[in-house]
């Protein structure tokens, strides 16, 4: 029976999407079976993971219009160990379409039921808001990972996530669980990032990862390519970071 992590944050820019490919493809090289879903309209994910968002034939938003079934929308082996529930901008036009539609917040959920049990891992990339997308994340999800920007206001915001987490378990998701914070943009030439550790850690009686992921300028370079860095730059920083983190993911859950 696999895990189930949305990774989510709000705020834009602090690392999710590059924790979503990095994690789910060092997962999948680690021997998991991985299936990584796309639920961010920019598609981002997607492309990162080397697949053409713009010719796809279904996306996540087929999905949930109900037009197809989940075994047609994913791209198998876009990785080895790794299928792709890919994702384009038709997605934006979701929130809209579901107005009115019955239980429009478990439309992820029940097409994930019949392929979860074929899975180790399905990793959940959320949009920057806290949106019916999201909340449809979270209700598939047995945990919420959030990714942490070293930066000054890296706490705004977080309390706003921890009470929606908090919503979706009391009331559509009872197994709903923090599954913790990862730190990411580590610059370890500032005292900023490190005064950000200490602070996150002080203030949050959350999980916290020990791995932290790094400023890392192959980190930011390998999307472009359409390849996470596990595969661009194995020998990187960033690659290092991202392979102790989803060890550290895997020993969580045993």
């Amino acid at each position: 029976m696999g895990r189930i992590i949305a990774i989510a944050n709000q705020k834009g820019g602090v690392g999710k999407t590059t924790t979503s490919i990095n994690l789910s493809a060092c997962l999948s090289t680690l021997g998991k079976k991985v299936l990584a879903i796309d639920m961010d309209p920019q598609g981002n994910m997607t492309s990162g993971l080397g697949i053409d968002k713009e010719n796809v034939e279904y996306t996540v938003y087929d999905l949930i219009l109900g037009e197809v079934d989940i075994e047609k929308v994913i791209c198998k082996d876009t990785l080895e160990n790794l299928d792709v529930l890919p994702t384009n901008i038709d997605l934006s036009a979701a929130e809209i379409e579901l107005i009115g539609v019955d239980d429009k917040e478990y439309i992820i959920r029940n097409a994930v039921e019949k392929v979860k049990e074929e899975y180790d891992f399905i990793i959940i990339d959320c949009p920057p808001s806290l949106s019916m997308l999201t909340i449809n994340a979270m209700t598939t999800a047995d945990t919420v990972l959030v990714p942490i920007q070293c930066e000054y206001y890296a706490l705004e915001g977080l309390s706003q996530l921890i009470h929606t987490i908090d919503l979706v378990k009391e009331r559509l998701n009872p197994r709903l669980e923090m599954e913790g914070v990862v730190f990411t943009m580590y610059d370890a030439r500032t005292n900023l990032s490190l005064q950000v550790v200490e602070n996150v850690k002080e203030n949050l009686n959350k999980a916290i990862y020990k791995t932290i992921i790094p400023r890392n300028i192959r980190l930011a370079e390998a999307p472009s390519h359409g390849m996470p860095i596990n595969l661009y730059d194995p020998k990187s920083t960033g690659a290092e970071s991202y392979m102790l983190l989803a060890e550290e993911v895997i020993n969580k859950g045993e």
